[in-house]
């Protein structure tokens, strides 16, 4: 037998490993001096401290290498943890390709202007309306009425706190005339829909998403940006992308000052 400095030794670890392992059932000594409180181990028992080894360096707890230890099967264990590792990878690898995106960019003066974020875009119930505006410029007419229109048939409809509304264009290319849009506007509770005004239950969805501040017609630079990233980041869209604003003509004064968030609903290849 091998006291526990020699046995940790053998076994290329170390004694306050030993200890733990003895406290949490895993690999006790074959013997303790009952006088000196000597702890001896057997080398028989370098199989199972291999054994232990082998499934924690695997990322198994402890709890789960008692479990196996004990007889539960071992490839139900083996298979969950497998998933999660690759789940782990996956976000390693979205991780890496994020840094290599703003390394490559810091040097570019649009790197200060935009980037890009992954969020959850939470479930809700929206009022919307469907039209065609002339240009760009006639966005926060369209806007502006489809509150008007909303509030006359339902007046006592609450929006939610904090307010959430956005627009998703209609045509399947890009137009920089007559454009087709819906305007929406998250609310407490469905209400009276009308000829124009309609409403619907949006899930919940992860989404890139991009800051733009400045003009509606500057827009298209942001959007060049997110599936630029979305592109190099292993992205795809999963839905029509939104424009959610959130400082515009109603609160300041300057269209250099509108801020809009453009969230692109998205998953990894």
């Amino acid at each position: 037998m091998y006291r526990i400095g020699e046995f940790s030794k053998m076994a290329k670890t170390t004694i306050k490993t030993l200890r733990y392992y003895d406290g949490e059932g895993l690999l006790s000594p074959a013997r303790v001096d009952e006088e000196t409180g000597y702890r001896y181990y057997t080398t028989g028992q370098l199989i199972r401290l291999s054994r232990i080894t082998a499934l924690r360096q695997a990322g198994l707890s402890v709890g789960e290498v008692a479990s196996i230890l004990s007889g539960q099967d071992r490839g139900e264990l083996l298979r969950r943890r497998q998933t999660e590792t690759e789940e782990e990878l996956k976000e390693t690898a979205s991780r890496l390709s994020r840094i290599r995106h703003l390394l490559a960019r810091t040097k570019e003066d649009f790197f200060m202007e935009y980037q890009a974020i992954i969020k959850e875009l939470p479930a809700c119930t929206v009022f919307y309306k469907q039209g065609v505006v002339p240009t760009f410029a006639d966005y926060t007419a369209f806007i502006l009425k489809a509150g008007e229109e909303c509030r006359e048939a339902n007046p006592h409809l609450k929006c939610v706190e904090p307010s959430y509304c956005y627009t998703t264009y209609l045509d399947p290319e890009f137009r920089q005339h007559d454009i087709g849009v819906e305007y929406a506007q998250a609310v407490t509770a469905r209400g009276k829909e009308t000829d124009t005004i309609h409403f619907k239950d949006i899930e919940k969805t992860q989404a890139v998403c991009v800051y733009h501040r400045g003009r509606y017609e500057s827009l298209g630079e942001a959007y060049a940006f997110a599936f630029n990233w979305m592109e190099e980041n292993g992205y795809e869209a999963t839905g029509s992308a939104r424009e959610q604003y959130i400082d515009g003509v109603w609160n300041k004064e300057s269209q250099e000052d509108f801020l809009t968030e453009i969230q692109i609903p998205a998953r990894r290849n």
